[in-house]
């Protein structure tokens, strides 16, 4: 090997071991109680503007400070709640456990009135759910076991899945990418007193989207439509994507998340399996510097695109999760690695601070339809909390 190439060599090692010394460095000084000070500090900040009224705070639009707030129907609901049962949980701290139940209660009616679409689980497991797991209140329980009785209502054998939107908005039965997470109220309550039949719903519904609801190369449709009679597939759609064909990035957000659940609830490895792939195709594809997406990873105005907070912050817990289950000691690394890096990044680049109440900035709600576009949500607050309880939990 002549001079100058050695050279050439020495000079790349040198700079690759540079930047993961770097990062390596950056890691171990990330602080994640300073993390769990500036959510609760936010949170007091949207205490204190809340009105007495049952309603909830959901998002806060680019220019403003001041929270959108919806009511106990609204699907989003539930995240406030756990974001304090979250605080409660990182803080030990009695004020947030009070609030917490609070409006967790509020929430009350969802777990007797009829099923209007399938988002209980979010409204209820991450509301009364957390707030079981931390106080194993009786009174919970119950709310969360009548709960997913009702979502169970929503479920189509013909089909194999719980129906999304009841008020048939495609014209056929239609389920969301989005319903894998709410599965997790099923296997809950049939772990904790309910009836068994709901882990098989939640089975079968996992199943049958695996079966039909990603793409060739394992990215996400939005929106499945069947046929309500044969159950045969009629055809994907990505409602809230930039086309039929591209990869909406909280959608395959949910997707890891969702099928890295079922395995833990299960212990299939074919779901296992088909979480890694899917957060394959997403750490493949993902390539901003920071590792926080662009709302649509196809989206034509790249790089000028939005990016979409919230889809990392649910990857990043999702990741942490899917590590553990993980044998492989290199895709272990490579999982915690990214989803440590996503959290450092979120908590550098993205919080909002005196700009707003909320924890996070730069998230997307529905952009084809003008909705919520680079603003701060709720649910993007609530999984950042849960990725740094989780990184905590690993340290």
């Amino acid at each position: 090997m002549n001079t100058r190439l050695s050279s050439f060599y020495i000079l790349i090692f040198t700079l690759l071991f540079s930047a993961n010394a770097a990062y390596s460095q950056k890691s171990n000084s990330f602080n994640i109680k300073k993390q769990f000070d500036y959510c609760a500090v936010q949170a007091s900040k949207t205490l204190a503007v809340i009105p007495d009224n049952q309603t909830f705070p959901r998002s806060i639009p680019t220019g403003s400070s001041e929270w959108k707030f919806v009511d106990y129907k609204d699907w989003t609901s539930g995240f406030w709640p756990g974001q304090l049962w979250y605080l409660y949980e990182a803080t030990g701290e009695k004020k947030w456990e009070k609030e917490a139940d609070k409006f967790s209660r509020f929430l009350t009616p969802l777990s007797v009135n009829k099923a209007s679409d399938h988002d209980l689980g979010f409204q209820i497991l991450n509301s009364f759910g957390n707030g079981y797991r931390l106080t194993k209140n009786k009174a919970y329980k119950e709310i969360i076991l009548k709960t997913a009785d009702t979502l169970a209502t929503l479920f189509n054998p013909k089909v194999g899945t719980i129906q999304s939107w009841p008020h048939n908005k495609y014209g056929g039965h239609n389920t969301i990418i989005d319903n894998m997470m709410n599965l997790e109220l099923l296997f809950w309550a049939s772990k904790n007193g309910g009836n068994k039949k709901l882990y098989d719903i939640a089975v079968k519904h996992a199943e049958t989207t695996m079966n039909n609801h990603f793409r060739p190369d394992f990215t996400s449709y939005h929106v499945l439509i069947y046929d309500y009679e044969t159950g045969k597939k009629i055809k994907g759609i990505t409602a809230q994507g930039f086309s039929d064909d591209s990869m909406w990035a909280r959608g395959q957000a949910w997707a890891i998340y969702g099928f890295t659940m079922v395995y833990r609830e299960t212990k299939d490895p074919k779901f296992l399996a088909f979480a890694n792939q899917l957060a394959r195709v997403y750490l493949d594809k993902l390539t901003t510097e920071d590792l926080i997406p662009y709302w649509d990873f196809n989206a034509p105005d790249i790089p000028n695109a939005p990016r979409d907070a919230s889809a990392a912050a649910i990857v990043s817990s999702a990741l942490i999760e899917l590590s553990s289950f993980t044998k492989d000691k290199k895709l272990k690394s490579e999982y915690v690695s990214k989803a440590e890096k996503m959290l450092i990044s979120l908590s550098e680049n993205y919080q909002s601070h005196d700009i707003n109440p909320a924890f996070l900035l730069h998230s997307t709600g529905h952009k084809p339809a003008g909705s919520e576009i680079d603003c701060s949500i709720n649910y993007a607050d609530y999984y950042y909390l849960e990725g740094l309880l989780r990184l905590q939990k690993l340290k």
